[in-house]
């Protein structure tokens, strides 16, 4: 099955097939999105040996709810959405979509109220962002996107992309359609950006016990059915494994077939759980999959690899 966003007008006028029992596709909820990830991300430091990492984090996740707010986007993405829909291309599709400022914005002011609480490297690697030129930072924008992470440092990548995510996330919420499932492939890609995920959610409440991959870029979250995996969609050499119990509130699930895992996060299990904060805080159950010879299938937005 593949996720197709169609303006709401035309979904009006479809048939009803288009307004299924599982919603395939959910649009980011911006309010107070980083600011529970930054209370997260700071609870689960207090006793990871990552802490001082994830407070790292938690920096750049509270300077990204203030800037959210200072620098709301207005945009009408109307006309984009009609031109993709026909096709089913993701309307903010990472490799097609032209950039506007308004993401470099973003990075500056992010730059402006993270810099008083960084130190050392960090604060030496925002300085250097702060005095790169629009061209420069678009290049690295570029090279992300690409998967070239060698061209960007790997201290730069979190700042960049902290930004790009702040600017797509604004315009997935600004999306003026519905999503529809049809039988196609890749819905190991997000449907609103084709970005990955950075891992998936069981969820509770009313979509109880339904697994959504949630994308590292534009905080959209889309369905894929439990017990197959999200990467080849194969069914028959699934595991999952865990560190601490069978009622870990993380799990990895890995694929024989294609040799990869993502993460597992169970809300039922924990209710606090948030993709971003729990897949970095246990890098440790990542260490124990790369040893069992699988890689990760996801990204996390703080975990770039690089120069």
């Amino acid at each position: 099955m593949t996720i197709r966003i169609i303006p709401q007008e035309q979904l009006e006028k479809s048939d009803k097939n288009a307004a299924d029992f599982i919603p395939p596709l959910l649009f980011p909820r911006l309010k107070n999105l980083y600011s529970r990830r930054a209370a997260r991300l700071r609870e689960l430091a207090e006793k990871n040996p990552l802490g001082d990492y994830l407070r790292f984090a938690a920096v750049v996740a509270s300077a990204q709810e203030i800037v959210l707010y200072d620098h709301p986007l207005q945009m009408d993405l109307h006309a984009r959405l009609l031109a993709t829909a026909a096709s089913g291309k993701p309307p903010l599709d990472i490799h097609t979509l032209p950039r506007d400022h308004h993401w470099q914005r973003l990075l500056h002011s992010l730059i402006a109220e993270m810099k008083p609480e960084m130190t050392g490297q960090a604060l030496a690697s925002l300085e250097n962002l702060e005095k790169a030129s629009a061209t420069e930072l678009e290049t690295m924008a570029s090279a992300l996107f690409s998967n070239e992470f060698s061209q960007v440092s790997s201290d730069k990548s979190p700042f960049i992309w902290a930004a790009l995510s702040l600017y797509w996330a604004q315009m997935a919420a600004l999306i003026p359609g519905k999503a529809h499932a049809e039988y196609g492939e890749q819905r190991q890609f997000c449907p609103v950006c084709a970005s990955v995920p950075v891992a998936s959610v069981v969820h509770m409440g009313t979509q109880g016990g339904l697994r959504y991959l949630h994308c590292n870029l534009c905080e959209s979250e889309w369905y894929v059915v439990r017990s197959k995996c999200s990467n080849c969609e194969q069914t028959r050499d699934l595991h999952y494994w865990s560190l601490d119990s069978e009622v870990a509130p993380v799990k990895a699930e890995s694929c024989g077939d294609c040799g990869t895992y993502v993460k597992m996060l169970y809300q039922e299990k924990d209710p606090a759980v948030e993709p971003v904060a729990d897949d970095l805080a246990t890098l440790i159950l990542d260490a124990r999959m790369e040893q069992e010879g699988f890689s990760r299938s996801s990204l996390n937005p703080f975990l770039f690899p690089g120069e």
